[in-house]
């Protein structure tokens, strides 16, 4: 049994109304997928982020998954990513035999760098997965010239990113595709779940039959056949009307959790000025273009063992903080299944010394006080 925390890591934070528009979907008697929560939910998303389509799934990995098949990904074919980023990213295209080429991540907001993508692209070359990590949005123009240039397609993992924005366009919006995440640990959640957004008319309708198991389900249900059948590939990738239901009441609400995380990102970021000014940690940098969603609060620390220090430190004070990703590229999945561009040494630097703190939208002021004290009080007894 896992141990128990005063302050844990994450807690799932429920807005007051999704056990009623669960009794909702209940009393509907339709619990399956593509009801009216799931729709709903849909509706909402494609018009805050301004996407010409949504498609709900049960999780973020299943809209990389359509996405990968959207984009046609056959054996051999190669997708540019950061080595930085969850087993998702890479996984999606290997499950069509695509080879993930590994690009090493920028100084300041730890996404994918840009100017290292132009050397990693080869005639195999079939798409670009750019990560926006911590909710902080890559440096979308710039890639997206450059598939233009290459004819490459652009599928953004935004797993971390709704209400986030890059140059007033929210993320998600600007590649071909992109993949939203309702993890329990994200910020608008449903236990499990995930979107799949299109940005593009012509997949539209392959990414409906994709998701209904390969049929032409929804044209059934529209009139237009008389009886459904299996016309292309695909998979179950719909959630269930309770999981629709449960995300409807988040998402009714996603301004205002959005709101109470930055203030609670704000409180940490004010607080370790001087711990940075003094050069004892380094702070996230947002870029001037872009507007984050505080996702989550990460410290640098200087080197591997202060960060290991710290974590303990932090736990045996009964505060939970966290590491976040091993590079892909140096792990067994990723030497078998992908190769490296470049010597990504900004990947392992960074990956040795980030430090995730608490970040949940009922973190009580008293509680990130505390968070911040502790680390306060762990650099006067270095």
């Amino acid at each position: 049994m896992s141990k128990i925390f005063d302050i844990p890591f994450n807690k799932p934070t429920p807005t007051g109304k999704e056990l009623f528009y669960i009794s909702q979907a209940l009393n509907n008697n339709a619990l399956a997928g593509d009801g009216v929560f799931t729709k709903k939910c849909e509706k909402i998303i494609q018009e805050k982020a301004n996407v010409k389509k949504t498609l709900l799934t049960h999780s973020c990995t299943a809209a990389l998954e359509m996405a990968a098949i959207l984009a046609d990904i056959k054996p051999g074919d190669e997708i540019i990513m950061p080595s930085y980023t969850f087993v998702s990213t890479a996984n999606a295209f290997v499950l069509r035999g695509g080879i993930p080429v590994f690009v090493d991540i920028r100084h300041d907001t730890l996404n994918i760098d840009e100017k290292l993508i132009e050397a990693a692209i080869t005639e195999k070359t079939k798409a670009i997965v750019p990560v926006h990590y911590a909710g902080i949005g890559c440096e979308m123009d710039t890639i997206m010239q450059i598939a233009t240039n290459y004819n490459l397609m652009v599928i953004e993992d935004a797993a971390q990113g709704i209400y986030a924005k890059y140059k007033g366009r929210h993320l998600g919006s600007i590649g071909h595709f992109a993949a939203y995440s309702f993890h329990e640990t994200k910020n608008i959640i449903s236990g499990e779940g995930g979107a799949l957004l299109i940005n593009d008319d012509k997949f539209m309708e392959r990414a409906e039959i994709i998701r209904e198991k390969g049929t032409n389900r929804k044209k059934f249900f529209q009139g237009l056949v008389d009886k459904y059948t299996w016309v292309d590939i695909g998979s179950s990738f719909l959630p269930s009307e309770i999981i629709a239901a449960f995300l409807f009441a988040q998402l009714e609400q996603g301004e205002e959790i959005t709101e109470k995380r930055i203030s609670i990102w704000n409180r940490y970021h004010e607080n370790f000025k001087q711990l940075e000014d003094s050069g004892l940690l380094r702070r996230p940098v947002i870029p001037h273009d872009c507007s984050h969603n505080a996702h989550m609060y990460y410290i640098l620390l200087n080197d591997n063992a202060t960060r290991n220090e710290m974590l303990k430190f932090l736990k045996e004070n009964q505060i939970y903080a966290v590491f976040h990703y091993l590079p892909l590229h140096d792990a067994e999945g990723g030497k078998k299944f992908g190769r490296s561009s470049g010597t990504l040494g900004n990947t392992m630097d960074y990956s040795s010394r980030l430090l995730r703190l608490p970040l949940y939208n009922c973190l009580a002021i008293n509680d990130q006080d505390r968070i911040i004290s502790e680390i306060i009080k762990f650099f006067k007894k270095q």
